[in-house]
């Protein structure tokens, strides 16, 4: 089974407590990581998660509200001071890659890494793709230009059957092509199918955020039979009214997403700080989505997995 893990490293909403950080995660990709959002504190809560800075190549920002974005400008010159190589990449919107740009034009000019600023809009598509994964965009209801992000791990190669191959005398040219699902052709030209060299590959498996949000269509239809998925929870029943004027989400309407949405697991996130116990909005969302956790600074969840 291939690496694909999500730690938390802040759920909070815009305000910080004592309780919570502000939102940011970090998506574990066989080793590779890729950060989503980056509020004040995120690199102290890197360190605490004992992830490696080294391994930090993409950071992908959701919108331009403090809490997603303020931890951003630290992290990169601690990268610097760091030493870190190659190229980091931050995915966000014109007005951020600007500020940024401005901002490590003065106060870190001289760094040992590259660092590229990927444009977004307020749009859905692709963003980023490698061989084990795409990462892509999807517009969120939120009160200033926002997006939800989707990553979804590419088919993965079958497993090979260590007996079967002994037992036709597969060459070790060959393992690859069955990997890939080719059948084996032997030197008198006796065709072996796949099948009966192989297992079936493990399943590809999908993660969708969905930051600061109202919940809409769209958004539903944007993380459709993902086997993941982070939602904003900022309020709880008795604030709706606050949850709809501030562009924000309800547990229960989160969990009603992820129903709708076929999703098969929903974790909570962005609570407001005026929660004491967050309980009651797990409960709120369970009677919609049983299958509901609640994010917490420190909370690794292994996203090969179901609930």
């Amino acid at each position: 089974m291939t690496r694909f893990d999500l730690n938390i490293l802040g759920c909070g909403s815009a305000t910080s407590t004592l309780r919570h950080l502000p939102s940011s995660q970090v998506v574990n990709v066989r080793d590779h990581l890729f950060m989503i959002d980056c509020g004040e504190g995120a690199q102290l809560e890197i360190r605490r998660s004992r992830l490696k800075f080294s391994r930090l190549n993409h950071i992908f920002i959701s919108h331009l509200h403090g809490d997603h974005f303020f931890g951003l400008p630290g992290l990169l010159s601690t990268l610097a001071l760091l030493g870190k190589t190659g190229t980091v990449t931050v995915h966000t919107f014109a007005d951020g890659a600007r500020l940024l740009a401005s901002w490590m034009d003065y106060f870190c000019r001289e760094r040992s890494f590259d660092l590229q600023l990927n444009e977004i809009g307020n749009t859905a598509g692709v963003i980023y793709e490698d061989s084990s994964v795409t990462v892509s965009t999807f517009p969120l209801r939120h009160r200033i230009p926002c997006v939800g992000f989707r990553i979804d791990e590419k088919p993965k190669l079958r497993h090979i059957d260590p007996e079967a191959i002994a037992r036709h005398q597969v060459p070790r040219y060959a393992i690859n092509g069955l990997r890939h699902g080719l059948d084996y052709v032997t030197p008198e030209g006796i065709v072996v199918p796949c099948d009966q060299l192989t297992t079936p590959p493990d399943p590809a498996r999908s993660y969708a955020y969905c930051s600061d949000t109202t919940p809409s269509e769209r958004v539903t239809a944007a993380v459709q039979g993902v086997d993941w998925l982070y939602h904003e929870a900022t309020y709880g029943d008795e604030c709706q009214r606050q949850a709809r004027h501030r562009y924000h989400s309800t547990a229960r309407e989160a969990a009603t997403v992820a129903r709708e949405a076929g999703a098969k697991n929903l974790i909570l996130g962005h609570f407001s700080s005026r929660y004491l116990d967050e309980t009651v909005l797990l409960n709120e969302a369970r009677e919609v989505f049983p299958s509901t956790i609640l994010a917490r600074e420190q909370l690794t969840v292994d996203l090969n997995t179901d609930l």
